[in-house]
């Protein structure tokens, strides 16, 4: 199984529940949801979301998904860390709900920045 991951709101996933399947805001506005590998996933969560509450990570299984997946420059040129990969997933539709496979919460520290949840530190 490769795993792909997607930064969300506790509503939006309550959205996604109640409609069936997911879909960020993105998806309206770039024509894409934004996701990242397991080593993207840190870093793009404490430039994009540093001091968040209440954020939840879907875990997707990227061979379940219907949409199409493309791997692309990230938009905004602001990650590009050698150790994180330059290519991001970018899914082009929306998530079936049997593509997630687990929902995590997604707390920040006392510093407010993230760290991996502890049951994907051996991923």
């Amino acid at each position: 199984m490769k795993m792909i991951f997607h930064i969300t709101t506790q509503k939006d996933w309550e959205k996604a529940l109640k409609a069936g399947e997911y879909r960020a805001p993105s998806l309206q506005q770039d024509g894409f949801i934004h996701c990242s590998t397991l080593k993207q996933t840190i870093e793009t969560a404490n430039i994009f979301f540093k001091g968040q509450q209440g954020l939840i990570l879907l875990c997707v299984d990227e061979e379940a998904l219907e949409a199409p997946c493309k791997y692309e420059d990230p938009t905004g040129g602001a990650l590009h860390s050698p150790e994180a990969g330059s290519l991001f997933p970018h899914v082009y539709g929306p998530l079936k709900l049997s593509a997630i496979t687990e929902v995590m919460d997604f707390p920040v520290d006392e510093d407010g920045m993230f760290c991996l949840p502890e049951k994907l530190m051996d991923l």
